[in-house]
């Protein structure tokens, strides 16, 4: 039973676009137990959405799934942890009254609804508010005239959301409120100019509340974000296993738990995360002009960070391998689908650098890179076009990483950020090579993938925690993620050559002439037809 000192080891959690994962981390900062929830999102009421009953459900379920695992590998009850965190797709909108009722249905990340907002707030603070961002869903509600805004008490993220649940602060950590609202260049709040202005903006409506009054307080790195209450334990765990009283680390988004869990978080270094979306972080030396394109955001420290973000990435090659399976199963075959993508992922390395005159667009919902509000999957192909196997799926590898290619060029060319580290971390990496060599030609820059790589957002959240409560006395976030985590951490690193990287260059050429295709099937294909 003494096997494991479980206040010597740390919880992360986080609610991904397709899996809420739970990760066991032990003082070596490895991963000794997991669990996992799979769930998706709905589009109800032309809104991309969790219903709150999901979210309950699939917390519990990924947690449960975690003691389990505990139990049966060191026949101990998982009854306290050092700490604990929570991490979530950044952005969207949850809005509560005083009497911590929702108010409005949970507006994802996934969301192209805010456009008027988005473009408003974006001139009038001269900082660019990409659609997604939690104070574009508040003003276009505005716009809207949406009777709920009045009763607004909190506005938060799923994860601020979850974090209120387990320990009753309405908090959260700087890099997910970088999502909410822009942060001073002090990287320690929001940006007080840019407060009053969107106050201005709003006085004529009657508000009870100032945009202050309803935002969660911003922690950094390091601080702690309140403890477990009572409450909070039986929410996250109705079995009643889980006891009150564990330090909770401050809640943080996606993009600062995959820096984090990849280190990058120092100057110049960045990851691209890609799974159900996909972005790319760089953490910059200096001021960036305004994009549409860029979003400036920070690390849980409270750095500034570049990030190119897109809504599409996987999806259409999961729905491809499930058509793949399918036919599989039509002449008796039982594959295993993780044997499956890998297959498919090797076979494109075999394809023509350019994927040889086949096109694809794999926008299952908006773009904001390419200024799309909504998106349709589409193949195509030149009537000559070299239709391989190994064509087509290089052709949905290269399409997966054509629009984040768009915004990385902006930052590499226009803003001369430099890029001196680039890891890779999510599912698109998990086939060895393929992937790394695929974004690499879409960079320019060598691709690591770290061992732990595959753990992600959720062990990128426990290493958050691990900071909290074991870090020396003015030990940063930085130095402590590379002479603690990662000091003799295993990484395999690829490099494109110069004809993979001309082709990808080639591709993305006939796919940025090609986004009429894309523009009118938006236009001829609609749903109400």
């Amino acid at each position: 039973m003494n096997a494991l000192d479980l206040k010597n080891t740390v919880i992360g959690i986080e609610f991904g676009s397709t899996r809420i994962k739970a990760v066991l981390v032990g003082r070596q900062h490895e991963v000794i137990a997991s669990g996992s929830h799979e769930w998706q999102n709905s589009f109800a009421g032309g809104v991309w959405t969790y219903p709150m009953k999901e979210i309950h459900e699939g917390m519990r379920s990924c947690f449960r799934a975690l003691k389990e695992d505990v139990r049966n590998r060191y026949h101990v009850e998982l009854t306290v942890s050092g700490a604990i965190g929570i991490s979530g797709m950044m952005h969207g909108y949850l809005p509560f009254d005083r009497e911590g009722n929702q108010l409005a249905e949970f507006r994802t990340w996934r969301n192209t609804i805010t456009g008027a907002a988005a473009a408003q707030l974006t001139e009038k603070f001269g900082f660019n508010i990409p659609q997604r961002w939690s104070a574009a869903h508040l003003y276009q509600a505005i716009l809207n005239d949406e009777p709920h805004v009045k009763d607004i008490s909190y506005l938060t993220t799923l994860a601020g959301y979850i974090h209120w649940k387990l320990t009753g602060r309405k908090v959260m950590g700087v890099g997910e409120a970088s999502g909410m609202f822009p942060i001073a260049e002090s990287g320690r709040d929001y940006d007080e100019e840019m407060v009053r202005c969107f106050d201005r903006l709003i006085e004529g409506k009657g508000y009870p509340w100032k945009l202050r009054d309803i935002l969660p307080e911003v922690l950094c790195a390091g601080e702690c974000g309140g403890t477990l209450t009572e409450e909070g334990a039986r929410f996250l765990d109705p079995e009643g296993v889980l006891q009150a009283g564990i330090p909770v680390a401050p809640c943080e988004g996606d993009a600062g738990t995959g820096m984090t869990a990849t280190n990058s978080v120092r100057v110049h270094t960045g990851n691209v995360s890609a799974g159900t979306s996909d972005f790319a972080m760089v953490v910059t030396d200096h001021p960036l002009g305004v994009h549409r394109e860029i979003d400036m955001v920070t690390t849980p420290s409270g750095a500034p960070v570049a990030m190119v973000h897109c809504s599409n990435c996987t999806s259409d090659i999961n729905a491809w391998i499930g058509l793949f399976a399918e036919f599989a199963e039509e002449f008796g075959f039982d594959i295993d689908r993780n044997t499956l993508f890998t297959k498919m992922f090797r076979k494109a390395l075999e394809g023509d650098s350019d994927c040889g005159g086949l096109l694809s667009y794999n926008y299952y919902s908006g773009e904001g890179v390419t200024d799309l509000d909504e998106g349709r999957p589409v193949f195509a192909r030149m009537p000559d076009a070299r239709f391989t196997l190994a064509n087509f799926m290089r052709t949905n590898l290269l399409s997966a990483l054509a629009t984040l290619k768009i915004g990385l060029d902006i930052l590499t060319g226009t803003e001369n950020v430099t890029i001196s580290r680039l890891y890779g971390h999510g599912g698109f990496f998990k086939t060895p090579e393929a992937g790394q060599r695929m974004l690499s030609a879409a960079c320019g820059t060598p691709v690591s993938v770290m061992k732990t790589a595959g753990e992600g957002g959720p062990y990128g959240m426990a290493l958050l925690c691990a900071y909290m409560i074991w870090k020396d006395e003015g030990e940063t976030l930085e130095d402590y993620l590379d002479s603690r985590v990662f000091k003799d951490s295993e990484s395999v690193t690829v490099t494109a050559d110069e004809s993979d990287i001309r082709g990808f260059d080639r591709f993305l050429e006939q796919y940025k002439k090609g986004l009429d295709i894309e523009r009118a099937a938006i236009r001829t294909m609609r749903q109400d037809d």
